[in-house]
């Protein structure tokens, strides 16, 4: 009887304190648990307890396997970051300039605005306004027109751009409003002074402009007049996109991977986007395109051996070497005086030696046709 009520006295303790130390096991396991990191659990002895030797060896399993993973994800993300950087590298060459009129954090934006207004109808010139609207105005007259202004603005030491948002502005007039012939100087002169004050920092006086026109037969009032109507013509929207606009972009794209001489390059292509001005065939193609082709023809010119085009000028210029066939040819032949050999501003200004002379480079009279096959992917 006694040891029943001793037993009776002792169980619930004891089952007490068993329940206690039951209850502090939870937490310290549960405490553990928490602190445990993820990656560590194949290494904690006190997570998992195993009593076998086959719950260990399924427990180890699992570790090589998700370590043969990580480094299969981790090659593949390599080489997904390594494709991503090729593919977009062309297109960001900007973006890591320090130059700070490069834009470079939005370059990519800026170019694609740039295509969107080259084919925009309202920056265009009609493609056969000479036909359409002109009736007193030739080829041959526009020619040397743009052969006089190339003066003019070697005269009085225009910026580069000046030249080429004149004849911009040139056709786009001529294809809004018919004019005499007789007053195709006025007009030039005019266009060269709003050039040069939209992009020049201290232009010529009106006078100046007077005088380059022969036996100065316009007065200052007759070009500020031309200049007003010039301007309402154009609705004063003077910022269209140019050759010269793209060349630049291009050009430090092509001498990414040219070993010839990268300012013989920058000049060459100078000199082919002039002569592109010459030639009213131009007028028809998009800005880009004759940049494009003007770098093409370029590197043929240096390195007649080497492919002229590569992938990375065709994702920036958005050109293939198809499509710039029938442009190439027609820089190819301004360039052997095959056309518009009596205009010789141009290729005077450029037998200079600050020019490197490259008015006079020898050139290959055939461009092979493979040359204009498209490249695909391959690199060249």
């Amino acid at each position: 009887m006694a040891d029943q009520e001793n037993c009776v006295r002792v169980t619930p303790a004891a089952a007490a304190r068993k329940r206690a130390a039951e209850a502090a096991e939870v937490v310290q396991e549960q405490a553990q648990r928490k602190r445990v990191v993820l990656g560590e659990l194949p290494n904690l002895s006190n997570v998992v307890v195993s009593t076998s030797q086959s719950v260990g060896a399924a427990t180890q399993k699992p570790k090589a396997k998700t370590k043969t993973t990580k480094v299969k994800t981790a090659k593949k993300m390599t080489l997904e970051v390594k494709e991503d950087v090729s593919a977009k590298k062309e297109q960001d060459i900007d973006s890591t300039n320090d130059d700070p009129q490069l834009c470079g954090s939005y370059a990519s934006d800026i170019y694609e605005y740039l295509h969107e207004m080259e084919v925009d109808p309202k920056w265009r010139p009609l493609p056969d306004y000479l036909e359409k609207v002109r009736t007193d105005v030739s080829v041959n007259t526009r020619g040397i027109l743009v052969d006089q202004l190339v003066e003019f603005a070697e005269k009085y030491k225009l910026v580069s751009d000046t030249l080429y948002f004149t004849v911009s502005y040139l056709d786009r007039f001529l294809s809004l409003k018919p004019l005499n012939g007789q007053g195709l100087q006025l007009l030039g002169v005019s266009l060269m002074l709003i050039a040069s004050k939209y992009e020049g920092i201290s232009p010529p006086n009106v006078e100046n402009f007077c005088c380059i026109t022969d036996n100065n037969k316009y007065t200052k009032e007759e070009v500020v007049t031309m200049e007003a109507d010039i301007l309402k013509a154009l609705k004063f929207e003077l910022g269209s996109p140019t050759i010269k606009t793209f060349l630049r972009t291009f050009t430090r794209v092509a001498q990414e991977d040219f070993k010839a001489s990268s300012l013989r390059l920058e000049f060459l292509g100078y000199y082919l986007a002039e002569l592109s001005l010459l030639d009213y065939e131009c007028v028809k193609v998009l800005p880009s395109l004759v940049a494009a082709s003007v770098i093409f023809l370029a590197r043929f010119i240096i390195q007649p051996m080497a492919h002229p085009w590569s992938s990375a000028l065709q994702q920036i210029s958005g050109h293939k070497s198809s499509d710039l066939k029938e442009c190439v040819h027609i820089l190819h032949d301004l360039y052997l005086s095959r056309r518009g050999s009596a205009l010789r501003a141009v290729r005077e200004k450029y037998k200079q030696h600050k020019f490197k002379y490259v008015a006079v480079m020898p050139c290959s009279p055939e461009i092979p046709p493979y040359f204009f096959e498209n490249i695909g992917g391959k690199k060249f």
